[in-house]
């Protein structure tokens, strides 16, 4: 006789991010509001350990239950804010989505001044192998610089640098163009940290003009519109999969 598996417990707030109602943050918000219940009983602790296969949780009285998963890539445009609110009361990429969408959120981020390709899913499981270091998950951006590009800083930024007590380099770089005065660069980056291609240029003293995420892993931009969206493929997500690997 075959052992049983054993029961996957996770904590409450995280059970409700799982379902795809909203962020694990929002949810533990609402629990400590008194606004949660499982299996009829009041929870105040966002840990509070849940069973998706057996357990019932509700929010206000409305049994939560699993949402379609969505599979977002969204052409991000400059000065957009990659959150849900701002304090600043800056535009965000929420206002770029169509309409009747379950929530979803942004994987991983673009900083306000960059544009491109963004994934947006309410899977918080696959957003975060997406944003797993240990994916080797490739991005690749389009850099514009104010400065004429040669090899020798080619090999700086492949050399790396160092940034606030991080080390910064990239896995790829080459001249796409280049004038007298600027130049459009291909970098990619197998590991992102914040800001981390103007960081490492601002180090060697280039300008960041524009910057543009293009591809992440096997799944490219292409000509999707500026501040528009559409759902990846069943192929597509298959090949991120699989890029991916078991994680």
């Amino acid at each position: 006789m075959k052992p049983q598996p054993e029961e996957r417990r996770v904590g409450l707030a995280r059970a409700i991010s799982k379902l795809g109602y909203c962020s694990r943050s929002r949810a533990a918000e609402m629990i400590r509001a008194g606004r949660v219940r499982l299996n009829g009983k009041l929870r105040r602790d966002p840990e509070s350990p849940v069973s998706l296969e057996k357990d019932r949780v509700t929010i206000d009285g409305k049994q939560l239950t699993a949402k379609e998963k969505v599979y977002l890539a969204l052409n991000k445009p400059r000065t957009v804010v990659t959150t849900a609110s701002d304090e600043r009361e800056r535009e965000t990429v929420y206002a770029c989505l169509p309409p009747g969408l379950p929530w979803v959120a942004p994987v991983g981020r673009l900083d306000m001044a960059s544009e491109g390709l963004l994934l947006m899913t309410n899977d918080s499981e696959w957003a975060a192998r997406i944003t797993a270091p240990e994916s080797h998950l490739e991005k690749t951006y389009h850099v514009r610089i104010g400065a004429p590009a040669d090899d020798k800083l080619l090999e700086k930024m492949l050399a790396g640098v160092e940034s606030d007590g991080e080390r910064l380099r990239v896995k790829r770089a080459s001249v796409l163009r280049h004038g007298r005065r600027n130049s459009w660069l291909e970098v990619v980056l197998e590991e992102g940290k914040n800001r981390h291609i103007r960081r490492m240029l601002e180090v060697l003293g280039i300008e960041v003009m524009r910057l543009i995420r293009v591809r992440i892993g096997p799944l490219e931009l292409g000509e999707l519109r500026k501040g528009t969206t559409r759902r990846l493929t069943y192929q597509e997500k298959k090949s991120l999969d699989r890029t991916m690997g078991d994680l």
